[in-house]
């Protein structure tokens, strides 16, 4: 296919998605024309990093009602292949180091304003009551369904790598090449019900379509009566699961878009952002 006529394909489809993402008002016309009037900001992130950026996306618009951030949330992985593909974005905030190098190793990362901001943890989760027999990864062949990640999505990633630690999986060169089925097969053929990020993961489990599932601890905030942990996989296992933020080099944006995306970066990473990714049971203590 023409890469220009993919590139604007992709960005059409990416009006459709900022549409659904993000705390935008819906009031009609009289609201499109305002928006337009002014300087908006497009933040890819992790779909696991959504419900934070959203209470940060209302505070942030508040105190500078010039500027408009729009959320595109969903796995790391999708983020950056459409990045790569050319759709215009401003911020980038990664599950994974993974993709932020591919970004980074293309020139497509503003040099200087990579960090990293969050570590996370990986959990097995159940839903209340379900009675199953899984008490955490070691015992994931006792499920009779499991909501499992696939492994460009890096929840996916981390599972897999997790298992090979604990000797459940074959050693792979890329654990992200790991295929859904190869897992199955090592678990003794249980059904797994691969989703594309951690969001749809964590609704599997909830809505009892899967009896398990692997999501982040930061996934089961606000979720109590939901979902309950099964187990909290130690770092030593997963390794650490480090969130980076960097600005994205977007041709199209001008120079008010431009500085309005660096101050959204600082502010998606200064101390009042932390206490709030800390209440959202990210680890902030990241060197």
């Amino acid at each position: 296919m023409n890469k220009k006529l993919l590139v604007l394909l992709l960005t059409l489809a990416m009006a459709f998605v900022f549409a659904g993402c993000g705390s935008g008002s819906d009031d009609g016309a009289a609201d499109d024309s305002a928006s337009a009037d002014k300087t908006q900001v497009l933040v890819f992130a992790a779909a696991s990093m959504q419900s934070s950026l959203e209470l940060l996306e209302a505070d942030y618009e508040e105190a500078n009602p010039e500027v408009d951030i729009v959320l595109n949330c969903d796995s790391s992985g999708t983020l950056m292949e459409q990045i790569k593909e050319g759709a215009p974005c401003d911020v980038f905030f990664s599950a994974a180091q993974k993709q932020m190098d591919e970004l980074e190793g293309e020139g497509l990362v503003v040099e200087g304003t990579r960090s990293n901001v969050l570590n996370n943890q990986l959990v097995v989760v159940t839903y209340p009551d379900s009675g199953t027999a899984v008490k955490g990864l070691e015992t994931l062949k006792d499920a009779k369904s499991i909501a499992l990640a696939d492994g460009s999505v890096p929840v996916g990633k981390y599972t897999r790598q997790a298992l090979i630690n604990l000797g459940i999986l074959d050693e792979a060169e890329d654990p992200a090449a790991i295929t859904t089925k190869e897992v199955s097969d090592a678990l003794g053929g249980v059904e797994i019900s691969e989703q594309g990020n951690v969001s749809k993961v964590l609704a599997a489990v909830q809505e009892g379509s899967c009896e398990v599932g692997t999501v982040y601890l930061s996934d089961t905030y606000g979720h109590d009566g939901d979902v309950e942990i099964l187990e909290t996989v130690p770092y030593d296992v997963t390794g650490n699961i480090i969130y980076p933020i960097a600005q994205i080099v977007n041709q199209d944006a001008d120079e008010a878009e431009t500085d309005a995306a660096a101050d959204v970066l600082a502010y998606f990473t200064d101390d009042d952002a932390k206490a709030l990714y800390d209440e959202h049971l990210f680890d902030t203590n990241v060197e």
